[in-house]
């Protein structure tokens, strides 16, 4: 049985290693949906009734935003999860995003 795409996002989610995060767009694209980012940010909100660890926190928008920050109880959750992890946080964005971004289409050598 074929998976369906956010089963297929949260496995590529649960990859993001400690301290790094992953941006939706990157996600889509590994996956073969570019354009689909909107998508995966679905994915990661729906992620909480999924009866999975997903850590959606690592997901942020492609400049380092927290936009879905709003998901995690509309406070600091998401920033403070990433905070906890060493990453730091300004104004509700990643400071040094380019050096903790983690890109599957580059980490993970099985193509899907």
């Amino acid at each position: 049985m074929e998976k369906n795409f956010f089963e297929r996002v949260y496995e590529v989610a649960e990859q993001i290693p400690y301290g790094r995060v992953c941006s939706y767009g990157a996600i889509a694209n590994y996956l073969g949906s570019k354009g689909s980012a909107r998508m995966v940010g679905w994915a990661m909100n729906s992620s909480k009734t999924s009866g999975r660890d997903i850590p959606a926190h690592r997901v942020v928008n492609s400049s380092g935003l927290l936009t879905g920050k709003r998901h995690f109880g509309g406070n600091n959750t998401m920033a403070e999860l990433l905070a906890s992890e060493g990453i730091v946080i300004q104004n509700d964005k990643i400071v040094n995003f380019t050096d903790v971004l983690w890109n599957p289409s580059e980490e993970l050598t099985n193509k899907q």
